[in-house]
């Protein structure tokens, strides 16, 4: 396993970070405590530094097995958790990116994790009626009173993401380091402007779903049913035809299909910091995944891959790009700029 900086920061984290949202069997499709310490064995012994978890994962279990794995070496690990989702059903104040649920989710998260801090805390997902400054004023002095070491966000429009860290650059608080977003072969769509905006704000990127909820593994095309449901954009005829590209590729290049889609989150744009989050409910498919590891995928693979994935960045971006736009803006000499 090599190492990353995570974005801007000088936290130094592998190139891979362990999703724990397996860890427990309260959702009916995790794993039971001895294998979730057998997954995280099997990561920590590869050499990843880089675990994820989050106050909702398995009703709180995923965070108390963590707390329980890493107490021996609390200090080695980069310890991720989250915070905005439901913890208590039918009180709205146990749930949001306020500061009242933000300071009793960490508090109880803390416990959980028996930890006296977390060194990446989430905002899992934006509330939309939240201002953004209450936001970045409480991440901001969880900071500074030591609970936590550096904030990411989760699952946010890029706009809200841009006007946080231009304020946080403005007043001088803490801001982002981080983006989670959902990326992979068969949603390409934070290319319109999440990716530009996390690369314009030095923001490392750690993308889930890499495997596209297991499709481009291929197991749909055999058949294998799973928890997405039929009509699902993974199981699409375009999603079908990227798997079974996917598949065919990774049998040309002699490696796993999984491993084949996650190694082009983490190669597809050379100018980000991407760090998958891979998940497993069984040490074996960890040791799977892990393989990514093992090999590059050629540029003209990757242009393949592209070519068959690819997404209509729709308005503003292809007119902008057009040739007619291009040759207005820039007075006809566009092609002799050097950018």
């Amino acid at each position: 396993m090599n190492y990353r900086l995570f974005g801007k920061s000088g936290l130094r984290v592998s190139e891979l970070c362990l999703g724990t949202m397996t860890f427990g069997t309260e959702w009916g499709w995790g794993a039971d405590k001895v294998e979730c310490k057998k997954i995280f064995d099997t990561y920590t012994e590869a050499g990843g530094n880089f675990l994820d978890t989050a106050n909702r994962y398995t009703e709180g279990t995923s965070e108390r097995f963590l707390g329980e794995f890493i107490k021996s070496e609390r200090h080695h690990v980069v310890l991720a958790t989250k915070f905005t989702l439901r913890d208590q059903p039918g009180d709205p104040n146990f749930a949001g990116n306020h500061r009242k649920n933000m300071m009793r989710s960490v508090e109880e998260s803390l416990r959980r994790l028996d930890t006296e801090f977390i060194d990446l805390l989430w905002v899992h997902a934006w509330d939309g009626v939240t201002p953004v400054d209450e936001v970045l004023r409480g991440l901001d002095d969880l900071v500074r009173s030591g609970k936590v070491h550096y904030i990411g966000i989760s699952d946010t429009p890029a706009w809200v993401v841009s006007q946080a860290n231009t304020i946080a650059e403005l007043r001088g608080w803490t801001a982002f380091a981080g983006l989670q977003i959902e990326y992979s072969l068969l949603q390409r769509t934070p290319e319109r402007d999440l990716l530009p905006m996390a690369k314009h704000f030095g923001l490392a990127v750690t993308p889930w779903g890499a495997l596209g909820g297991g499709a481009l593994t291929g197991k749909y095309l055999k058949g294998e049913s799973g928890r997405v449901v039929e009509a699902s954009k993974r199981r699409s005829d375009r999603a079908n035809k990227i798997a079974a590209l996917v598949v065919e590729t990774a049998k040309k290049m002699g490696v796993q299909p999984g491993q084949l889609a996650i190694n082009w989150s983490r190669q597809r744009d050379p100018g980000l910091v991407s760090i998958p989050i891979i998940g497993a409910r069984t040490a074996a498919q960890l040791q799977d995944s892990l393989g990514c590891l093992d090999f590059q995928i050629p540029p003209d693979v990757l242009d393949t891959l592209d070519a068959a994935s690819a997404i209509e960045m729709g308005f503003p971006h292809e007119m902008l790009t057009s040739e007619n736009i291009l040759d207005l803006m820039f007075g006809g000499v566009y092609a002799k700029f050097i950018r």
